[in-house]
């Protein structure tokens, strides 16, 4: 196994594992978008450009989904809920 497909391996693990999280807190989504971009970069890598492409978006759309759920949780203690 080279360094590319090794780090690959690693990187959708980890990308898999913060998907699994992701529930528990919205720590986790944002860990899940870190998980993309370090997939996207394998994709790059490895020649394979649309999975790069692909998880470059995911991890916009993993960020946005962060983002939502922060001011949702911040609002909600804002009002005593």
């Amino acid at each position: 196994m080279n360094a590319v497909t090794l780090f690959g391996v690693l990187a959708v693990s980890f990308m898999m594992v913060m998907y699994a999280f992701e529930q528990r807190r919205p720590v986790f989504v944002l860990a899940f978008a870190a998980g993309c971009l370090l997939s996207s970069a394998y994709g790059f890598l490895s020649g394979a450009w649309p999975f790069g492409v692909v998880e470059l978006i995911w991890s916009v759309v993993a960020v946005r989904r962060y983002l939502s759920r922060r001011r949702l949780s911040s609002g909600m203690a804002k009002s005593g809920a």
